[in-house]
């Protein structure tokens, strides 16, 4: 059963490096939505379906960051983390809410391997 729980911040750096070896080092690829959901300027996609690289966070320069295969989604000064964790301790949802109040969302999911055409 998957569990929705807000991270505390100083554990943002570890848990996101934590994630990041554990199931997107490995051979099974994982794509993300990114949306990002402001009250003044609506519901945005910014990235549909991605190959995901790794996620980080650092907290020298306060940035969230999600490499994305040919763009880094970076979001700046957050004021909080939520994630839907599964059982296995995937993470297949992600909600960064800015200081303003605009919140990105990051779904998550493992797309397999692709057997090769013969």
């Amino acid at each position: 059963m998957a569990v929705t729980k807000q991270l505390p911040k100083a554990q943002w750096q570890e848990y996101f490096d934590n994630f990041t070896r554990a199931f997107l080092e490995d051979l099974n690829p994982e794509a993300a939505v990114v949306e990002v959901i402001n009250p003044r300027l609506g519901d945005q996609l910014e990235s549909d379906y991605a190959r995901v690289i790794g996620i980080s966070y650092d907290p020298k320069d306060n940035v969230f960051e999600v490499a994305l295969e040919g763009v880094d989604h970076l979001v700046y000064h957050p004021k909080e983390i939520w994630v839907i964790e599964e059982d296995n301790g995937f993470v297949r949802t992600i909600e960064v809410v800015r200081e303003d109040g605009t919140k990105e969302i990051i779904r998550l999911q493992s797309v397999g391997l692709q057997r090769a055409q013969q």
